[in-house]
């Protein structure tokens, strides 16, 4: 193997051989990695053998600002250079600074509190020990839920094939189909005195961009309310002006009880964060209920400051509606294309028949990083600052790929 990594082997490319390195060294829970990426800028990256990518996934919604923007780097370096690492028996400014940040984005009342965790799925993790936390045992959440992977968080996420092989998992669980208000008012009243919390993503990621209706999570908020459980917004994905506003819910004009973020918080950099809405709820977890050893480390709460900053001071609130609304005009007109869902730059592309597996892989080859949630359903989560004629380089392959192979469902897909 150390010759392998030295001087590689005959007619293999730099990248081949680092996954070839890639498969002798890491576990395979992530499959065949799709290329090994050198480096990016803007909306684009680079793979190990120079290709360039327009890069429309954007690690998965996390990287807001796209690759080394400037001020984020320069906030990360003066941090690190000042102050990496703290325990929690110390406080930070920068700490102290971003849960300030957040109450004040999220309109949050007085008595809200903020808990910072590394990742979504553990500000899910904290906020499902806020749940058990009110003294009642039964979740609802949604079919095709994702709200993370670790035991906890693994219980109130939907899909079978991630749930089986970790059974039994915690809790009762109830699901519900997204949308239904007849099968949510049926289950809130079925467990009406145990229930502690209705889980829900206003718009659902992973399930192929289903985007909850203003209806719906209304509802939500008024059984829970008068329930006297909490109403637990996961904005994971959606947060931290994806969708054209700050926060999703924000859209609908109503207040979640809790609300978790990740992704595009750190710009890049791991953070999570619970944002627990007034005093009762910023009170249910207590000295010693939770813990994090870098949870509000003063290096991530930097680089998710100068995110937010730059989202504000670069106005990209209003940048991500403008280039949502050119990307939908210009997608819809593509035969074979029969919706396209969300909000903001979190887009799923509705195809006529199940060929989005096929489209990544083509869209790869020709310089394109999208993602297929469901075989339906391409995704959309690039920077939000990404520029129309970025975005139309895409549209234009797109085009072109859907008249020589069709997806319409009168052709065949290739």
């Amino acid at each position: 193997m150390s010759d392998l990594t030295t001087h590689g082997e005959a007619g293999l490319a730099k990248g081949a051989v680092d996954l070839q390195r890639y498969g002798h060294a890491l576990m395979g829970t992530f499959g065949v990695p799709m290329r090994v990426l050198a480096r990016g800028e803007g909306s684009y990256v680079w793979d190990a053998d120079g290709n360039r990518y327009l890069d429309l996934l954007g690690g998965i919604a996390v990287n807001a600002l796209g690759h080394g923007h400037p001020a984020w780097v320069e906030a990360i370096a003066t941090q690190a250079a000042t102050l990496a690492h703290a325990s929690n028996f110390f406080a930070t400014e920068p700490q102290i600074a971003l849960a300030e940040r957040l109450l004040d984005l999220a309109q949050a009342p007085t008595g809200s509190r903020v808990f910072f965790a590394n990742s979504g799925t553990e500000a899910n993790e904290a906020a499902l020990k806020m749940a058990r936390k009110t003294g009642k045992g039964t979740i609802i959440a949604l079919e095709g839920a994702f709200h993370g992977r670790s035991t906890g968080a693994l219980a109130i996420t939907h899909k079978e094939a991630y749930r089986a092989p970790f059974a039994p998992l915690i809790g009762t669980v109830v699901f519900v189909p997204a949308n239904d208000e007849d099968a949510l008012r049926a289950a809130v009243a079925e467990h009406a005195s145990d229930l502690s919390a209705i889980f829900l993503e206003p718009i659902q990621g992973e399930a192929g961009v289903k985007p909850l209706t203003h209806a719906y999570l209304a509802l939500a908020r008024e059984l829970t309310l008068r329930h006297q459980a909490l109403l637990v917004l996961d904005e994971v994905q959606t947060g931290v002006a994806r969708t054209g506003a700050w926060f999703a819910y924000q859209l609908h004009g109503i207040q979640p009880d809790v609300m978790t973020l990740a992704k595009g918080l750190g710009g890049g950099f791991p953070v999570g964060a619970v944002i627990a809405f007034g005093a009762h709820a910023g009170a249910l977890l207590g000295k010693g209920d939770h813990g994090s050893t870098f949870g509000g480390n003063p290096l991530a709460a930097a680089a998710a400051l100068a995110t937010l900053r730059v989202i504000e001071d670069e106005q990209l609130i209003a940048h991500v509606k403008a280039v949502s609304a050119h990307l939908r005009e210009r997608l819809e007109a593509i035969p074979g294309v029969v919706e396209v869902r969300g909000e903001g730059l979190l887009l799923g592309i509705g195809l006529a028949t199940p060929a989005s597996a096929e489209i990544a892989q083509a869209a790869v080859a020709a310089g394109f990083i999208v993602n297929p949630p469901s075989p339906d359903t391409l995704r959309l989560v690039p920077a939000l600052t990404l520029t129309t004629a970025e975005a139309d380089t895409f549209v234009a392959w797109l085009e072109s790929h859907a008249a020589h192979h069709p997806f319409t469902g009168e052709g065949e897909t290739t």
